[in-house]
């Protein structure tokens, strides 16, 4: 299995419609992916460690699963992907970094 991350580290000025267009339009277009076997987003909560740590900072991380990274490299290279860069275009405004990354998983639990 391999997941390609998509972070969104920063914020935006309102956070709530940056996260409600992602869920209600941009994840839309993710799922017309072809050979999309999972799709995840990941949002921040509120949590405590009471050891030292450095939190992420992320407002949003989407993790898309496809069998192989052949299969990652044709969902790449398609339709949808052309169609989801466009619809960055509209995102709300976010002030951050954005980041892509491939990895594959080792399921050890």
């Amino acid at each position: 299995m391999v997941s390609y991350f998509v972070s969104y580290r920063g914020a935006s000025p309102d956070g709530e419609a940056f996260l409600r267009h992602y869920h209600e339009r941009h994840a839309g277009i993710l799922k017309d992916f072809p050979g999309l076997r999972g799709l995840v987003l990941h949002t921040p909560v509120a949590w405590r460690d009471p050891f030292p740590v450095n939190p992420g900072g992320r407002i949003l991380l989407a993790q898309m699963q496809f069998e192989s990274v052949a299969a990652l490299d044709v969902a790449l290279a398609s339709e949808a992907r052309a169609r989801a860069r466009e619809d960055f275009r509209s995102f709300p405004s976010f002030d951050g970094t954005v980041t892509h990354q491939a990895m594959a998983a080792t399921v050890l639990a």
